[in-house]
């Protein structure tokens, strides 16, 4: 996981959930860093920097597909 690079940044834990369940449709390997903390004490997300998905790099251009299609329905910030 130490080659996985970002791709978006999340600031609330709900904005990622419809994400997980797309990701793990493609299979695809990712994790979100700050996760469990931001679950735990919500106002430290933005303290850590948000809610980081980290993905491998060789996954970027499907889920850049797959974040520009939810984007429409989601205020992400795509790094």
């Amino acid at each position: 996981m130490e080659a996985f690079i970002t791709i978006a940044i999340f600031d609330y834990i709900h904005e990622i959930e419809i994400l997980k369940h797309r990701l793990d449709q493609e299979g695809l390997q990712y994790y979100f860093e700050n996760e469990i903390m931001s679950s735990i004490v919500p106002m430290y997300s933005t303290a850590l920097g948000g809610i980081k998905l980290k993905i491998h790099p060789n996954d970027f251009e499907t889920v850049k597909t797959i974040l520009q299609e939810m984007k429409y329905d989601n205020n992400l910030k795509i790094v």
